[in-house]
């Protein structure tokens, strides 16, 4: 780790640690969002693009991140009825996501059409197989009874998403019942950093050890006196 360390912090990471972090863009304008991510490019190689931006920009996000040399992550985590939701994620897929996050409360039914309208849209565009990622429980949130994680869990197993978004504390349940999907863990601060309405926090090196495969990265770093100080103290623990 302290090679990894020393090279994040000279600003020249591999692109499979570039791959690995995710970066939260959560404005409102797309121009500040490309700035953010022209800034952080040396560290992340996935952007991550939420309610905020998709709602003041939409497809237009998607297409100028991924001119930037990002992979994209759209978090909306997608709560409808099957057909919608199939409609939804065939377009999304066309648009050139590599992650699409639905929420796995949805049920079965709901996560397989959601997958199968992701693929197809993906594949008539000519584009690299996304990932759907079921939701679990989100980091926010410490109140949900112990079921309910490994439930969804196995929802997502079966209806055929490629990954979760967990948080740290719930990886081992991942690996136990579903060890070949993605694990992608948000919620992520540095030690001693401020938790902000995460209640279920987890530093990058906690993630990394505990099996996170992808980690999130937001007000950790975009909120940070230095950026790309914290960019590359996130980076070196990849």
């Amino acid at each position: 780790m302290a090679e990894a360390g020393a090279t994040a912090m000279d600003g020249e990471v591999s692109e499979d640690v570039r791959r690995r972090l995710a970066l939260v863009l959560d404005v409102d304008d797309l121009v500040e969002a490309m700035r953010l991510g022209a800034a952080m490019r040396p560290w992340f190689g996935v952007a991550k693009v939420g309610l905020e931006l998709f709602s003041a920009a939409g497809p237009d996000a998607i297409g100028a991140l991924r001119d930037q040399g990002y992979q994209v992550f759209l978090d909306l985590k997608l709560f409808d009825i099957p057909t919608q939701v199939n409609r939804s994620c065939r377009v999304l897929g066309a648009l050139g996501v590599q992650y699409l996050t639905l929420h796995a409360t949805g049920g079965l039914d709901m996560l397989r059409a959601g997958v199968e309208g992701l693929l197809d849209g993906a594949h008539h565009a000519g584009l690299e197989t996304p990932t759907a990622l079921a939701v679990t429980v989100l980091t926010s949130d410490d109140s949900a009874p112990p079921h309910i994680v490994p439930n969804r869990v196995r929802l997502a197993l079966e209806g055929g998403c490629g990954g979760l978004v967990l948080a740290a504390e719930d990886l081992q349940t991942a690996r136990e019942l579903a060890p070949r999907l993605k694990r992608v863990v948000p919620g992520i601060r540095l030690a001693g950093g401020a938790r902000h309405d995460q209640a279920r926090a987890a530093t990058p090196q906690e993630a990394v050890a505990n099996g996170a495969d992808l980690l999130v990265i937001g007000r950790t770093v975009t909120a940070a006196e230095d950026p790309r100080a914290a960019a590359a103290a996130v980076a070196s623990a990849v």
